[in-house]
């Protein structure tokens, strides 16, 4: 979901744009991309307000510059949340949608509501995810008459850019913070470090919250291969009722023989409706 500034005053004038996004990589929470944008007549200005990689920033520090943002009359601003349910889902579908394409729609999908806001954009900067030059000739295909430009480090580089991707970061530190767990009946601890595959306490954290039949809890991109061997080791094995009425040809070939089922679609909880879950017996 986008959420963000109203349509601002000075909408007409040419404005600029910049995009980054934090939490790419942990295995642990949202994915956030994050845009901020003003009149190109306040470059100078936006240069001098201190906004820098927000990795170089200490956390204090981002929230301030964060907050001053918000204030500015002259800046507007825009975040998309994306659950890690959500990632999960798109990268184990049949039809696999990779983490680079999640990025593209988001990005896209902010300059589309800013042009929506009635934003009159001219340039926009990005962050770039992979390479550059495509990233850049696409976006230009989607949005002919904006001047583009991607780049590794954008948020180092262009000061719009570095206010974009404090943005981000404070949204996901602050999503992380105040995270509500759907999961009841066992208790989720929040000492899961930093999210990170290498961080040896998020290691940790994932060993003691797996469950053998449920997996992780939604906290979790449990389609990260991080995930994979705390899953394979001493899980359950389930067998997947199809969302549609018949059984494809994949799914007849490769139904465990030993697997009796006994369906329960009507009258079941909404657990196991949403998540396609069903009774199964194992024949001995």
């Amino acid at each position: 979901m986008v959420t963000g500034s109203a349509s601002p005053s000075w909408k007409e004038k040419p404005c600029l744009l910049g995009i980054d996004e934090a939490g790419r990589g942990p295995v642990l929470g949202p994915m956030v991309y994050g845009c901020a944008y003003c009149p190109i007549d306040q470059k100078e200005r936006i240069s001098t307000l201190k906004f820098a990689d927000s990795k170089a920033l200490t956390e204090s520090k981002r929230e301030e510059l964060y907050e001053n943002l918000k204030a500015d009359d002259l800046m507007g601003w825009a975040v998309d949340v994306i659950d890690p349910k959500d990632l999960s889902a798109k990268m184990l579908r049949r039809a696999k949608v990779n983490l680079n394409t999640i990025s593209f729609e988001s990005a896209m999908g902010l300059i589309r509501n800013t042009l929506d806001l009635g934003v009159f954009l001219t340039e926009v900067f990005v962050d770039t995810v992979g390479d550059p030059g495509k990233y850049q000739d696409m976006l230009t295909t989607k949005f002919p008459g904006i001047r583009f430009t991607v780049s590794k480090k954008a948020d180092s580089l262009f000061p719009i850019v570095s206010a974009a991707s404090i943005v981000a970061k404070v949204t996901r530190d602050r999503a992380l913070r105040d995270w509500v767990v759907d999961e009841t009946g066992r208790e989720v601890t929040r000492g899961f470090g930093s999210g990170y595959p290498g961080d040896p306490e998020t290691k940790t954290w994932l060993e003691d919250h797996v469950d053998p039949v449920f997996g992780f809890p939604s906290l979790v991109r449990f389609s990260w291969a991080t995930c994979k061997p705390y899953l394979t080791k001493g899980g359950v094995f389930v067998y997947w009722e199809s969302a549609d009425d018949d059984e494809d040809e994949v799914e007849k070939k490769h139904k465990p023989k030993h697997v009796g089922e006994q369906s329960c679609a009507r009258m079941r909880h909404s657990y196991f409706e949403r998540r396609q879950l069903q009774q199964v017996i194992t024949r001995l």
